[in-house]
């Protein structure tokens, strides 16, 4: 064979590779041949070795009715902090929520919970209009509020290991992550990932299913 035709073929299958390599991604964001990971510091409790999980809460949500940890019993939910008037990540992360909310729509297993991190302003009414903008209902997807901002800036920060604090530098002095956290039955964290990204909501997405089928 001709060297020149050989480097050229040599050349195609290479760059044929590199294409199919910047195209592809990992279907999940963690190793498939374990359980998903459980996040957060154990503690002893009685003698006995307790992995860390969601305490019990208690919020309003869009429609003014209370949502506790009792309305996720036996479900996985996805958990995230933002606020309405957020004018950087929170556009992102809710436009990528949505994604989540429509591939688990009718699955009465899978849940979304969104915390306000200025309860003060997003008032249950303001709430409605941001869910009847996105096209979501509860309880589906609950966007809660209340308290204070500092309660629920420690409140993300203490059980949901996620940046959540008032910063006089930031819009409207909140800084947060836009993570969003793949909670299961037993109220423990399953996995972290950057809802700002379609990448790694498709994660998220599928990590969702493996987790259902572990369960």
């Amino acid at each position: 064979m001709n060297i020149n035709r050989l480097v050229g073929i040599v050349c195609l299958l290479g760059a044929l590779m590199s294409s199919i390599g910047c195209d592809s991604q990992p279907a999940s964001k963690y190793p498939v041949d374990k359980p998903l990971p459980v996040f957060g510091v154990s503690k002893m409790v009685d003698g006995l070795l307790v992995q860390h999980s969601i305490p019990s809460f208690s919020f309003v949500n869009q429609d003014s009715n209370q949502v506790s940890e009792k309305d996720f019993d036996g479900k996985i939910y996805i958990a995230d902090f933002f606020f309405s008037t957020c004018p950087d990540i929170c556009p992102m992360m809710s436009a990528q929520m949505v994604r989540v909310y429509e591939a688990f729509e009718d699955n009465e297993k899978v849940a979304i919970l969104s915390h306000s991190l200025d309860p003060e302003y997003d008032t249950p009414a303001v709430l409605k209009d941001y869910a009847s903008k996105l096209g979501v209902q509860a309880p589906k997807w609950n966007m809660v509020t209340g308290y204070s901002r500092r309660f629920i800036s420690e409140f993300g920060q203490s059980n949901y290991l996620v940046t959540a604090k008032e910063d006089e530098g930031a819009p409207k002095g909140i800084l947060h992550s836009g993570h969003f956290l793949l909670v299961d039955k037993d109220r423990k964290i399953r996995g972290l990932y950057d809802g700002t990204t379609e990448r790694e909501v498709n994660m998220l997405i599928h990590d969702i299913k493996r987790l259902l089928n572990e369960e």
